[in-house]
C-alpha cells in the first residue's frame, strides 16, 4: 500500500511542508519550505507544480501495521489533534537527518578534492615560475 501524508507546520519563521512516503514498508521523507502560511488553493497549485520535482529520503525500514478502519467523528477529532501538535514524526526526522548527513559528507569530500586541486595547481605555477627565472642565467 503506497501513502503520501503532507504534514504543514510552522517553523519559526517559515511554514514548512514534509511529505512522508510510505511504500512497501519502506519511510521516505521530503521537506519543502514555503515562507508565509501556504492557503489550501496555494498548496493544491503547488501540489499540480511541484510535486513531481519532490527530492525523497533514501528509504527507512518502517513496519507500521495498516491502520484499522475507525469512526469518521474519531478520525476527525485525531485530525483536530494531529494539526494542533506541533512536529514531525520521529521516523521523519530520522530520515532527514540521515539524508542531511549524507549530503554534509559529500560536501566535505568534494570541498577537500578542490582544495587538493588548487594547492597541485599553485604548486605546478610556483614550480613554473623557478624555471623561468633560471632560464636567463
Amino acid at each position: 500500500m503506497d501513502s503520501i501524508v503532507l504534514t504543514l507546520f510552522f517553523d519559526d519563521p517559515f511554514w514548512v511542508g514534509v511529505f512522508e512516503r510510505r511504500r512497501k514498508g519502506s519511510l521516505s521523507v521530503s521537506r519543502v519550505v514555503f515562507g508565509s502560511e501556504p492557503t489550501e488553493p496555494e498548496l493544491f497549485l503547488w501540489l499540480l507544480d511541484h510535486f513531481h520535482d519532490l527530492h525523497y529520503t533514501d528509504p527507512v525500514d518502517d513496519e507500521l501495521p495498516p491502520p484499522p478502519v475507525k469512526n469518521p467523528k474519531r478520525r476527525q477529532r485525531e485530525a483536530a489533534r494531529q494539526t494542533s501538535a506541533a512536529g514531525i514524526g520521529t521516523k521523519s526526522q530520522e530520515a532527514m537527518k540521515l539524508q542531511i548527513e549524507k549530503d554534509k559528507e559529500a560536501q566535505v569530500h568534494d570541498r577537500s578534492e578542490r582544495k587538493r586541486l588548487e594547492a597541485e595547481e599553485q604548486f605546478r605555477l610556483r614550480q613554473e615560475k623557478k624555471k623561468e627565472k633560471h632560464r636567463g642565467h
